[in-house]
């Protein structure tokens, strides 16, 4: 008979089973070499089922030398769809690996890196953003797997490499230099995302150097079609005059489409206009929006496949994969 209140325990499940607490242990542990028949361990399985049994994650701690925890932690970032994105695929690729990834963000008012890291006792820490030398050095006295930032320049596999932010950029302007000799960015006005818009920014610039093209004309669009109008403008009156915009990511893309839309201008003909993300209103902007898309999966299974191998105790591949971008042509190019 299930317990009346509490929680439920190894030795319910052996008083509902039958047996002991050693054949629940060997039953729910998978442990091999124990002469258990298949009648007792489905017996155990189906009492650990009916009584809503699950190990606590202090008891897995112990009994395996660490937790199953991967703890992310996120910075004080607008949380857009290719954040949320990122996410459930970095879930989803610790879950194959048998590790369960919790995330926390450091929006202001949110509780210090230290209270989070002693009250979880993660595994490991893949954060998205350099945290000080005396954080890294507590949690590696604790005995936390410290993976190295997401965007960061140095440590595992340096954002650069991993998130492709510089390729972004590149393909944005590649694909636009193939029609139009001065190319602008449309950068975001929140500084929060400047840690992507910087290196996307900076590889149009390499891009436009490599063509022999000149410098991109930047210009801050805020999400306003009247502000992104007065963009717009500037880039039309430029000598030589802007035709083809890369923009930070689809939201900023739009806004320029919609400023080119204030003015009774419209791409492709006045402007042409490309974003990133691939976001769900990309396809349905007016023109539908040309855009970048990242291999989010590829790179959740890079970190994740990396934060496993550490927790291992193996060495890190020195020169991993590195996740793809490709393009989705709309209308708006």
């Amino acid at each position: 008979m299930a317990p009346r209140s509490g929680r439920v325990t190894s030795a319910d499940v052996a008083r509902e089973a039958g047996v002991s607490r050693a054949t629940v242990s060997f039953v729910l542990n998978n442990t091999q070499h124990q002469k258990i028949t298949e009648a007792t361990r489905q017996r155990v399985l189906a009492a650990a089922e009916m009584l809503g049994y699950a190990p606590s994650a202090a008891a897995r701690t112990l009994r395996y030398g660490r937790s199953d925890v991967v703890l992310g932690l996120l910075p004080d970032w607008p949380l857009g769809y290719a954040a949320g994105q990122l996410v459930q695929e970095l879930t989803l690729a610790f879950a194959k690996r048998n590790l369960t990834f919790v995330v926390h963000s450091g929006i202001r008012g949110a509780r210090s890196l230290g209270e989070i890291w002693k009250a979880l006792t993660p595994a490991a820490v893949l954060a998205f953003e350099p945290f000080s030398d005396s954080d890294a050095t507590a949690m590696r006295a604790a005995g936390i797997e410290v993976i190295a930032a997401l965007y960061d320049d140095g440590g595992l596999g340096s954002g650069e490499s991993v998130t492709s932010a510089n390729a972004i950029g590149a393909a944005q302007a590649r694909h636009l230099a193939a029609s139009h000799r001065r190319l602008g960015y449309a950068y975001p006005d929140d500084e929060r995302v400047a840690v992507f818009a910087r290196p996307r920014l900076e590889g149009v610039r390499r891009v436009c150097a490599e063509l022999g093209l000149p410098d991109p004309d930047v210009r801050t669009v805020p999400l306003t079609p009247s502000a992104a109008a007065d963009a717009v403008r500037s880039w039309l009156g430029a000598d030589p005059q802007v035709t083809g915009i890369c923009a930070f990511n689809d939201d900023v893309a739009m806004s320029v489409l919609a400023g080119l839309r204030h003015l009774g201008l419209e791409a492709p003909r006045d402007m042409a206009v490309i974003g990133v993300d691939n976001s769900p209103a990309a396809a349905v902007s007016y023109p539908p929006l040309t855009t970048v898309v990242q291999d989010l999966p590829g790179i959740a299974e890079l970190y994740a496949n990396s934060v496993s191998v550490a927790l291992d105790g193996a060495q890190v591949p020195g020169n991993p994969v590195e996740p793809q971008v490709r393009l989705e042509v709309r209308d708006s190019t």
